[in-house]
């Protein structure tokens, strides 16, 4: 639960559409979105253009008063969390009926609007400077604001900030409206998202572009509801995160930042991937977000949980709730009553009364480590390993083609893993399958007809670890020296030249097979320029997101996504 996790994943299969089409349910919208008749739109622009979560700007900051807030206050406190993407209505009732210690809530509404005040007050001060943050505070326009946030919580899901602004700078330079994303073909988005991982991201939100422009007349959902409804891959973070920051929304958001923090600010000990705590988890962040700054909000409780509040050095001496926070109070606590409380014997605050112990404390099968302090939470789910699977790849190369050498490159098929990209022959590998050589010889003639077997070098392997699969690739060449250059491909294959392979969408596995092939290569550089791997262009001063990237590409065997 880095910086970089910011989505669930299962927010690529988030619900797809409604009882009525999307035109139908629109039009049904518009006196509810913003988009009002025009005798409207006037008032309408006028709410909509005060201070959003965008950026977080002092300028832009909207007053509002003890009484609006504490009546939104009880309101969240009243009304029933929102369930998970895909959780039936049993869970609701089940998650109700669960014994929950009041300790793991806030006590009144003073508290709560303390909590906002010393989390915004910080957030005003340390926020990072963005390229998503100023576009969302500096644009009027709310189709075109709510889409730049749009891209930006796409891309940041499960992806390191550092390596988003570049490819979120490269992509609204593109792509700056959802026309311009609508009308580009998939092969050129996939381009473009080449490196970033989890590729089906990308194909999604073109998808979901598409649907805006030809079936919303171009207009944005303006709900959390709305927008997890008819657009697709958009999850309930997501859609959360766009209703607030773009609309002003008051929508409650969580994510891996967000379950840190509330985690400990509340003392959650329990697995906070289990259905019971992620409900309880979302009740929270729907009770604290602020009426008067949603958006600006959710993204200080992100930033604290990125910055700050982390996974594994928590600067707790600079967190703005430190005095709210019962995990601090906790560590602060057991070092002052040691010696004086028999181990193993729980606080008596952590347990629900008369009703068993409590379902959001420790485990008591986990007693308290002294060592850890305020990282005993949030628990850490369990997680499977990624299964192993191995494939052989070959680089088919004609150094004498006309216009320069060329390799060749294949189509993966338009869905599963690395779904419309583009590879060098592969072959997956079967434990009691025939040698690798032989399989890859034989798939390499069906793209490119008779090849001397003879020539075919086996020169090493990447390892690539993608989200589930841990993926070895036995990495061959071989070079066609004097043969017949062939210039035409059959269909779902390419012959392109180096520099054209460094532009296209092919992902980051197949850009360490290539520096594999060119170390081999007589009169190249085994570290081969970096910088060609990551990005088409060439820069003097590359940025410290590039240096990431560019350090990201640099070992051959490594875990990536």
């Amino acid at each position: 639960m880095e910086d970089w996790f910011r989505g669930h994943s299962n927010e690529q299969n988030a619900a797809g559409g409604l009882g009525q089409s999307g035109s139908d349910f629109w039009e049904s919208q518009r006196t509810t979105c913003g988009h009002l008749p025009q005798k409207k739109t006037e008032n309408v622009m006028a709410i909509m253009r005060k201070p959003q979560a965008g950026a977080g700007s002092g300028r832009r900051k909207q007053a509002a008063s003890q009484e609006g807030r504490e009546q939104h206050s009880r309101r969240s406190r009243q009304a029933k969390p929102l369930a998970p993407d895909g959780l039936a209505g049993q869970q609701e009732e089940e998650v109700s009926q669960a014994p929950i210690s009041p300790y793991h809530l806030f006590r009144d509404t003073a508290e709560i609007i303390a909590f906002r005040g010393s989390l915004l007050s910080w957030y005003d001060r340390e926020k990072r400077d963005l390229p998503w943050r100023r576009r969302a505070e500096d644009e009027v326009d709310l189709n075109r604001r709510a889409y730049a946030v749009w891209v930006s919580e796409v891309m940041l899901q499960q992806t390191q900030v550092a390596t988003v602004i570049n490819y979120y700078t490269r992509w609204m330079q593109k792509w700056p409206t959802l026309q311009d994303l609508a009308s580009a073909s998939l092969e050129e988005v996939n381009q473009l998202w080449a490196g970033l991982g989890y590729y089906s991201r990308g194909r999604r939100l073109q998808e979901g572009a598409q649907k805006v422009v030809e079936e919303l007349g171009g207009h944005m959902p303006c709900t959390a509801e709305t927008l997890q409804k008819l657009l697709p891959g958009v999850g309930r973070y997501t859609a959360g995160a766009i209703a607030s920051i773009a609309f002003g929304q008051a929508a409650g958001v969580v994510d891996g930042n967000v379950v840190r923090v509330l985690c400990r600010v509340r003392a959650v000990g329990a697995d906070p991937s289990s259905t019971l705590v992620s409900q309880q988890l979302w009740s929270l962040a729907q009770q604290l977000v602020d009426p008067a700054r949603p958006g600006d909000f959710n993204q200080a409780a992100m930033e604290l949980g990125a910055t700050v509040c982390t996974p594994q050095h928590p600067l707790c001496s600079s967190c703005p709730v430190q005095s709210l926070c019962r995990a601090h109070q906790r560590v602060m606590r057991e070092q002052l009553s040691a010696s004086q409380s028999p181990p193993g014997i729980p606080d008596v605050e952590e347990c629900a009364p008369n009703t068993g112990r409590c379902q959001l404390c420790l485990p008591h099968t986990e007693s308290w480590n002294h060592t850890l302090g305020v990282t005993n939470f949030p628990r850490k789910p369990s997680r499977r390993p990624p299964r192993e699977e191995s494939s052989a790849t070959c680089i088919l190369e004609q150094p004498r083609a006309p216009g320069g050498a060329r390799v060749l490159l294949v189509q993966r098929p338009s869905s599963g893993l690395l779904a419309g990209l583009w590879e060098f022959p592969t072959v997956s590998l079967e434990p009691s399958g025939q040698h690798p050589s032989k399989a890859l010889l034989q798939e390499l003639q069906n793209w490119a007809g008779p090849l001397p077997a003879t020539y075919l070098q086996h020169l090493g392997e990447v390892v690539h670890t993608f989200s589930h699969i841990k993926l070895t690739y036995q990495v061959y060449g071989l070079v066609l020296e004097g043969q017949t250059s062939v210039t035409a491909a059959p269909p779902g294959a390419r012959w392109l030249t180096r520099e054209e392979f460094h532009t296209a969408a092919v992902s980051t596995a197949m850009k360490k097979v290539f520096r594999v092939y060119e170390a081999h290569q007589p009169g190249t550089c085994r570290g081969f320029k970096r910088s060609q791997v990551s990005t088409p262009s060439t820069r003097k001063k590359p940025s410290r997101g590039q240096q990431v990237l560019d350090n990201y590409f640099q070992p051959v065997s490594s875990t990536a996504q």
